[in-house]
């Protein structure tokens, strides 16, 4: 391997960064919100980039707690093998593109708990809405949010990325910068840039673009340049992200469709 095939090329990671984002938040509300909602049998309104809506007249209680949980559900049954395969993979930017697409499905899923507990809103308040004592249910998803996420979530994301890194400690932690400080820039940015066309105003985007995006996937912004020891897998020179000019072009489609398209929403609100 040459010192090219290991450098990292910013166009291309951000283009990762995109189709990583919109795709595992589409993964949450289409996908998870949307499917059990169809499944359950409650009537879709509309698909948006940022959230999910269905007529809520056509669901019992119990089925519009299971929509509500579904979205990190489903995160996290796309997540989970992600990371098995991606070291399986030959390409490294599909290595690194799998690995940030499990990434964020993992930490959205289990930042939403953390999120949901401290805050009681979002998915898995209305979840435990109505459940006593309040207390001890917010309590418990706030303790198993934390848990998962700062304590599950490094364990199960560092080792994947390792490859990229290589073994000499400057070089680990401003690589591990650059692929994971980068995208989660990038990706926010995404998220929010839709997130403002959403016809129910900045409050959603508060609370789901950028509360998905900023606080849920937080951890990329620093945990995964805290020095560390390098892994077995770690390799010297360390995988690279080369320029990849379809990635970029198939990012600025994704882009377009995802801001301008599902930004809206499809379909109608009641």
């Amino acid at each position: 391997m040459t010192e090219r095939d290991a450098a990292i090329d910013l166009p291309t990671v951000l283009a990762v960064a995109v189709i990583a984002y919109a795709s595992a938040n589409m993964v949450h509300e289409g996908l998870g919100h949307g499917g059990a909602a169809l499944l359950l049998g409650a009537r879709p309104t509309m698909l948006n980039a940022i959230f999910f809506n269905y007529d809520e007249a056509t669901a019992s209680s119990a089925v519009q707690r299971w929509i509500s949980a579904a979205g990190s559900l489903v995160n996290v049954i796309v997540g989970i093998p992600l990371l098995a395969i991606a070291p399986r993979i030959r390409s490294p930017r599909w290595m690194y593109f799998l690995w940030l697409f499990a990434a964020v499905n993992l930490l959205t899923a289990f930042g939403y708990l953390l999120f949901s507990g401290i805050g009681n809103i979002g998915d898995w308040a209305h979840v435990v809405d109505g459940f006593t004592p309040a207390w001890l249910f917010r309590g418990g998803m706030g303790l198993a949010g934390a848990l998962l996420y700062f304590v599950v979530a490094p364990r199960l994301l560092m080792p994947p990325l390792d490859p990229f890194l290589g073994r000499e400690a400057a070089g680990r932690e401003r690589r591990a910068r650059t692929l994971s400080l980068i995208p989660y820039v990038g990706g926010a940015a995404t998220l929010i840039l839709a997130g403002i066309l959403n016809p129910l105003g900045w409050y959603v985007v508060l609370i789901s673009a950028a509360a998905a995006s900023l606080g849920g996937t937080s951890l990329l912004a620093w945990y995964p340049a805290i020095p560390r020891k390098p892994t077995p897998a770690a390799t010297e020179p360390p995988l690279g992200v080369g320029r990849s000019p379809a990635w970029i072009a198939a990012a600025a489609v994704v882009l377009l469709v995802f801001v301008f398209v599902l930004g809206p929403g499809i379909g109608s609100l009641p």
